[in-house]
């Protein structure tokens, strides 16, 4: 599919729209980072409510991710396609689960998901070799979101917070 018969695809069709983190993912340089700040207002939104719903809303994205992923993952013919980030969008909610509030917050939860999400340490690069379609788009950034959240906490635990 060429670039731009896909970029009208995205903008056209809900499943496209959503794969692509609302349009983030057709930006050209680093659609994984844009797709991650695309989750910024979904966090503000999800942060104004109880954990137990934020951590029920972001299951059902997941669930939603593994869905419209693996079907472009199928129509693309493109294992993991870089223009899909709706995993990128629910591993940095996941990541923000239960954080403290507040800008400083949000960069660092930004930066710690980044960093597992493109370093890949084991077994996150196994689950991203190994399990295809929308299941292994999702996975790999719900794993890098585990550590990622847990250091985040350890951080606002260490300041008292």
């Amino acid at each position: 599919m060429q670039i731009n018969r896909l970029s009208v695809r995205v903008w056209q069709d809900p499943v496209y729209f959503i794969a692509f983190g609302f349009g983030s993912g057709l930006l050209p340089i680093a659609p994984g980072t844009w797709g991650t700040i695309a989750a910024f207002p979904l966090y503000f939104l999800l942060s104004t409510y109880s954990l137990p719903i934020y951590l029920f809303v972001t299951a059902l994205f997941f669930l939603l991710g593994v869905y419209v992923s693996g079907k472009v993952v199928n129509d693309l013919g493109i294992h993991d396609y870089s223009g899909i980030v709706w995993d990128e969008v629910v591993g940095y909610l996941l990541t923000m689960a239960g954080a403290p509030l507040g800008f400083f917050w949000m960069i660092m939860g930004f930066l710690l998901f980044r960093l597992f999400d493109i370093w890949k340490p084991f077994p996150i690069s196994l689950i991203d070799k190994h399990v295809h379609g929308g299941l292994g788009v999702m996975l790999d950034d719900l794993l890098a979101a585990v550590p990622a959240c847990l250091l985040l906490r350890s951080l606002a635990w260490t300041f008292g917070l």
